[in-house]
């Protein structure tokens, strides 16, 4: 098994927290991590037993009385069981008592998150990022906001890159001999969380539409999202629309990023972009492959923008940074694909290109930012498809997008 970089904290938190919950998507490796870590003699027991989840669901505090150490599996399907899990620690706050997993965020259903607040700690888990597949640390966040040009690792250009793109980050995706057996598990995949853990989580209206407009929001991945145009595509309205969003998030299918915007700057576009987490399930959605993107390159750019997204999300899971990821845009169309705002203030700007050359219009966005910035401006990179960093002024260099990872 693949170093996961939420290990350390994961194993920090059972030694000092009743209970600990960690998501993600599901097949992202979570079990394998919460088992392998925890202790070799503890129950095991999961809800996709559909016997263990009707015990569950029909009487949740009888379920969990006498259970002592037990490591609970997709607890997102009996949410009703987190409210009997809090009860427990309240009589017994021994340390790592419940390491539980969960394939949809539990924490964003109204009837469980009050309850749960400051009384189980939360870690979120994402499919495999390429410094976890290579077991080598990463310090590019770390460089970044320290001022400085990010690392020099081994690099992946060209076809190479192209490739490991549209493979993704799941495990079993990974693990397949060919692209077309990674695509059709990737595919495989996704039917059975549209149509298996959604409906686990909510009433859907039009679920055999659901499939059509994932297909279709992956066509508008990495851009400002329009909720009527979408739902229009479909015949729902722009609050379902903007619901199916959330539900997709709910499962960590997409991630909305929301905009970056300062008083220094008075006109700033504030609109929303989505983003699939992982650039393999885009993929597919997009029904891009190799020899597709070989011949119509310009559509590689959504896929790639879409897995450095995914990358910086996370290196943010399984760092000691506390930031938060955005996007900037300007009336001017300036532009900055992901900007990161650490607690204290200071800002990083990523701008993603598919190409091999980087001029210097291809750091307008990156000098807006920093203007608006001034002193809390760390450092803008532009990530593209090269071997080769230059330098195009104060702050502000190109590198080569395997940088992510060393």
């Amino acid at each position: 098994m693949h170093p996961r970089l939420v290990e350390p904290r994961l194993t920090e938190v059972l030694s000092d927290t009743p209970a600990v919950l960690v998501i993600g998507p599901r097949r992202a490796g979570k079990t394998t991590l919460v088992r392998r870590i925890g202790d070799s003699g503890r129950l095991y027991v999961t809800l996709d037993d559909q016997t263990t989840l009707d015990a569950a669901r029909s009487d949740p505090v009888g379920f969990i009385r006498g259970l002592d150490r037990v490591t609970i599996d997709e607890v997102q399907r009996a949410p009703d069981l987190l409210l009997a899990i809090t009860t427990s620690i309240r009589e017994d706050e021994r340390p790592g008592r419940f390491p539980l997993t969960g394939s949809a965020n539990v924490l964003t259903l109204p009837r469980v998150a009050d309850s749960l607040a400051g009384r189980m700690e939360t870690i979120s888990m994402l499919p495999l990022a390429r410094t976890e597949v290579l077991n080598s640390p990463s310090t590019f966040l770390a460089r970044l906001f320290d001022g400085h040009l990010p690392g020099d690792p081994p690099v992946i250009v060209g076809d190479d890159l192209m490739h490991l793109v549209l493979r993704g980050g799941y495990p079993e995706a990974l693990s397949r001999p060919n692209e077309r057996r990674s695509q059709d598990w990737l595919r495989s995949y996704l039917t059975s969380v549209l149509t298996k853990d959604l409906v686990d989580i909510a009433d859907i209206e039009k679920i055999t539409e659901l499939p059509r407009f994932v297909r279709l929001l992956a066509q508008h991945s990495g851009q400002l999202v329009n909720y009527s145009e979408l739902g229009s595509s479909i015949d729902v309205t722009y609050k379902t629309s903007q619901r199916y969003i959330k539900l997709l998030e709910t499962v960590f299918l997409v991630s909305t990023l929301q905009p970056w915007y300062t008083n220094a700057i008075k006109r700033i576009v504030k609109t929303p972009k989505v983003h699939f987490l992982d650039a393999g399930v885009l993929a597919v959605s997009r029904g891009a492959t190799f020899d597709r993107m070989k011949t119509h390159r310009a559509e590689f750019g959504p896929l790639l923008e879409s897995f450095v997204f995914g990358e910086i999300v996370k290196l943010l899971t399984g760092s000691a940074i506390q930031a938060t990821p955005y996007h900037f845009r300007d009336q001017q169309m300036r532009e900055v694909d992901i900007v990161l705002e650490r607690n204290d203030g200071t800002i990083v700007g990523i701008e993603v290109k598919a190409s091999a050359t980087v001029t210097a219009g291809d750091f307008a966005g990156l000098r807006a930012l920093a203007e608006a910035c001034k002193k809390k401006f760390a450092f803008g990179v532009v990530l593209y498809d090269s071997d080769t960093r230059v330098f195009f002024g104060d702050k502000l260099a190109a590198a080569p997008l395997s940088c992510l990872w060393g």
